[in-house]
């Protein structure tokens, strides 16, 4: 035993933590009822358990912690089986890469920390802790009754109030080298971050409220309230995501923004930290931009073969322009960088202009805006074009001034992608006339639009059969079909009984070809264009929407909810004259 080994009495007499007379008595209770010295001596309340543990860390040369809530990852603890972990007396407590750390009864044991290297493929990191404290730990992670709620449950406020201005290791959200001695507050963002990433959630918003703090992750572009924290809690939350995001704690009065690169569960993930003072303090949204699930493929986004095949045809032209419309939220960075993608090759000067820089590249030339030094997107422009570029991003074409400079850089023999904030692709020539753009630079410089949404997938886990409300197929010109299944997803564990997991694109893509060439020449109104598009057969997005529901991707309800018809009367296939307001979108 490790107390005998080492004559731990003697060491914690020599060392001041007990005296003689606490030793005596300790011993004597250990005869009569047996069990370690150790945990004799913190149970008569000789010694505490962090300065016993301090005290053998110190003697056996490795560190030491008394286990608690957020200090565990709940995933990982089970990464052991729990009669594995019973028998040899060890609970994995969280991984970085490739490297394990696990609290261990004997940590200096190697045959222990063979057999764990060959359960886990890890490398072992051991990490002291007592018994008892060992085994309260297994019998709540490894029968899964923890989670993020039993965490936030065992924080004392008291703790964490004096944490405003703490300083804090500036490292991977689970290169947890100070996680032992770590804060509450740091283990609970850093458990945060964690449970985000797994769930798939792009952005994390932590926000003030008068009795708690909310945070809450968007998820498939919904927004779920997952945990409260107790608003004592709130100051030092955003103090330590502050940190993260290297801004300045001290100023609350003014929106900050920071960056931040991590690792975590060795993916690699990129923060972008944005806060905002409220009335009731401040507010924090955290975007997570995961690498690893980066797929530019655009078959893989949704997008079907002819509109792919439309698509690849503008981008492989020498110069024109190509514009991606559509609200916030739906997708159309990563359709540029898709198309990008196609391009990127070496014998391509490929430059983008960005606010902010999202994905980084290799083989692209990326820009961030900065508007306070004068960096606009209208100014970099023009700079590029002295770089002897071959293909040029513009981010978004916000003003007039950008938006004539990327005409030009297209009619002068520039390949140009950029996005515009509009419904559909009818609606980006009405746009550019409202930018004060002149028609014939517009029917000369654009090759196309790409108008796009993002609806949420059926869930495959909990996927069934129903009968959609015959009013619901009525407004899409479905009466015929209400005896007819579909598809939708009831709810489970799997997708937050939500009944949808991940999202799928929808897309339509208007060509430039001469007709529209001519109306746009002679400023067509949009009711014109869109006449003529449905005389050419040309399908809209809330057509291509409807294919989704047929290939069983989405729901009825949903798609509906993220298109518009442009239709006055119900099923007019033309979408002429639309005066209904746009509803919710996804990802908005």
């Amino acid at each position: 035993m490790i107390e005998q080994a080492f004559k731990l009495g003697e060491q914690l007499i020599s060392e001041g933590l007990i005296t003689s007379e606490q030793l005596a008595a300790a011993l004597a209770k250990q005869a009569s009822s047996g069990g370690r010295l150790g945990s004799t001596l913190v149970s008569t309340g000789a010694i505490s358990n962090s300065a016993l543990v301090a005290t053998l860390s110190k003697r056996l040369g490795v560190k030491g912690c008394v286990l608690r809530h957020g200090l565990i990852d709940p995933k990982v603890a089970k990464s052991v089986s729990k009669e594995e972990a019973r028998r040899l007396r060890v609970l994995p407590l969280f991984r970085v890469r490739d490297e394990l750390t696990v609290a261990m009864v004997e940590p200096q044991s190697l045959p222990t920390q063979d057999r764990l290297r060959q359960l886990t493929g890890c490398d072992v990191r051991p990490i002291l802790v007592l018994e008892d404290n060992l085994e309260e730990f297994q019998n709540k992670y490894q029968a899964g009754e923890v989670t993020v709620d039993t965490f936030l449950a065992s924080i004392d406020e008291s703790e964490v109030l004096i944490t405003e201005h703490e300083a804090i290791d500036e490292g991977p959200v689970t290169d947890l080298d100070r996680m032992v001695d770590g804060s509450p507050v740091v283990n609970l963002v850093n458990l945060a971050i964690l449970t985000a990433l797994r769930d798939g959630a792009s952005d994390i918003h932590i926000e003030p409220d008068r009795n708690a703090t909310h945070i809450r992750y968007r998820i498939d572009g919904k927004l779920r309230e997952l945990l409260n924290p107790p608003k004592g809690l709130h100051a030092a939350l955003i103090s330590r995501i502050k940190v993260i995001g290297r801004m300045d704690i001290s100023e609350k009065r003014l929106p900050q923004e920071g960056r931040v690169h991590i690792v975590a569960e060795g993916r690699e993930i990129d923060l972008r930290v944005s806060s905002m003072p409220t009335i009731l303090g401040e507010k924090i949204v955290i975007r997570l931009l995961d690498r690893s699930n980066l797929n530019f493929e655009l078959s893989a986004l949704g997008m079907r073969d002819d509109d792919r095949a439309a698509v690849e045809a503008m981008i492989r032209c020498p110069y024109g322009l190509m514009l991606v419309t559509g609200p916030t939220g739906s997708g159309k960075t990563t359709t540029l960088y898709s198309c990008l993608d196609l391009l990127r090759e070496e014998a391509n000067n490929i430059v983008t202009i960005e606010d902010p820089v999202e994905y980084q590249v290799p083989l692209i030339n990326q820009i961030q805006t900065n508007e306070q030094v004068g960096l606009t997107f209208a100014r970099a422009l023009r700079s590029i074009l002295r770089q002897d570029p071959d293909i040029i991003m513009v981010g978004e074409m916000r003003d007039q001034e950008t938006a004539r400079v990327a005409v030009q850089s297209a009619l002068t023999g520039h390949l140009v992608l950029s996005t515009l904030h509009t419904n559909d692709c009818p609606g980006g020539i009405a746009r550019l006339f409202d930018m004060g753009i002149e028609p014939y630079l517009i029917a000369s410089s654009v090759l196309g639009f790409i108008a796009q949404r993002l609806a949420r997938k059926i869930c495959p886990s909990c996927r069934t059969s129903y009968y959609p409300p015959p009013t619901l197929l009525a407004s899409v010109g479905w009466e015929s079909r209400t005896s007819e299944l579909f598809q939708k997803g009831e709810g489970c564990r799997e997708c937050h009984n939500s009944g949808f997991k991940s999202r799928v694109g929808i897309y339509e893509v208007m060509l430039m070809d001469p007709e529209l060439r001519r109306l746009v020449h002679e400023r067509a109104n949009e009711g014109q264009i869109r006449e003529y598009l449905a005389q050419v057969g040309w399908r809209s997005l809330r057509q291509k929407a409807l294919d989704v529901v047929e290939d069983g991707q989405s729901t009825l309800e949903e798609v509906l909810r993220v298109t518009r018809s442009e239709s006055v009367e119900v099923g007019d296939p033309t979408g002429a004259g639309a005066t209904e307001p746009e509803p919710a979108l996804a990802g908005v």
